[in-house]
């Protein structure tokens, strides 16, 4: 578990710090500016796409293209249910919900690419060792 908390903290770290800059790089193109309520939105929706990605070995028994599909819109869900809670209790804007979806699509889309790149890296690792262990000691190839 504490192995668990130190990965995603790490990769919360590193999605908040990439969304982060992604948006201060568009919002000085764009000419625009951002408020505090944004930027914590902002950290919510990437605490909850990294806990959901990071849920990914509990469907490992189903296709890659099924797992993250289901894990989008699990964490678009999530993500649409807090929009919901804020709007009871400030105002948001009418286009919100579909500010929701590209604010979330975009930044979800390029952080789990990057996220099955590395778990695809780590499995590629696992099986060269695995095959260099089984070249090593032949007698016993049967893992």
């Amino acid at each position: 578990m504490r192995e668990f908390i130190k990965d995603y903290l790490v990769e919360l770290g590193c999605a908040y710090a990439v969304c982060s800059v992604g948006g201060a790089i568009v919002n000085i193109i764009a000419g625009t500016q951002t408020n505090n309520a944004n930027v914590l939105v902002m950290f919510a929706f990437c605490a909850i796409s990294v806990f959901v990605l990071s849920l990914h070995k509990l469907l490992t028994r189903f296709s890659p293209l099924f797992m993250i599909i289901v894990q989008y819109f699990a964490a678009l869900g999530i993500c649409a249910l807090l929009v919901f809670i804020i709007s009871r209790f400030s105002p948001v804007s009418a286009r919100s919900w579909i500010e929701l979806f590209r604010s979330f699509t975009i930044p979800y889309i390029i952080g789990a690419a990057y996220y099955y790149y590395r778990v695809y890296k780590d499995a590629k690792k696992q099986d060269t060792l695995i095959k260099e262990i089984q070249q090593a000691d032949p007698e016993n190839s049967a893992l």
